[in-house]
């Protein structure tokens, strides 16, 4: 029997940490937002898109120096990675994290995840000309009900 919780633990201890696929999904989210590949993103920090795909899935753990690289490449700010994270996967303690949060409330994380989301942005950033682009957003702004 002790054998069996020496292996149930050791199974546990190879499951992805939620928090590692929070910040994992982030990461895909943000790189697919830009319309970038997994091999570019690889490239763009010296790793196989191998790498990318298990940093994304949250297989591997993404360090400190590396999500500082990330966070240049994809340009957010660090704190981008933690925004929207569960309380269930950061638990009570993470309440810390609210601050991040507290722009985004009554929006839906799944509005994200759209493929007309993925589409309106990529669109807009192809947008080259900074003023055209700011005039578009500030039509959204105004077509947009009012809180």
């Amino acid at each position: 029997m002790a054998s069996e919780e020496v292996l149930e633990r050791g199974e546990r201890e190879h499951r992805p940490s939620p928090i590692d696929v929070h910040v994992g999904s982030r990461v895909r989210l943000r790189r697919t937002l830009l319309g970038m590949s997994q091999e570019k993103l690889g490239e763009a920090l010296g790793l196989t898109f191998q790498q990318v795909q298990k940093y994304e899935r949250g297989v591997n753990r993404i360090g400190a120096s590396r999500l500082f690289d990330l966070s240049r490449v994809l340009d957010v700010p660090i704190g981008f990675f933690f925004d929207d994270m569960p309380a269930e996967v950061g638990g009570e303690k993470n309440r810390r994290f609210s601050g991040f949060q507290e722009g985004q409330e009554g929006f839906e994380d799944d509005t994200l995840h759209r493929r007309e989301t993925l589409e309106l942005v990529r669109a807009y950033y192809r947008i080259t000309d900074p003023s055209v682009r700011k005039r578009v957003f500030d039509l959204i702004k105004t077509l947009s009900p009012t809180d």
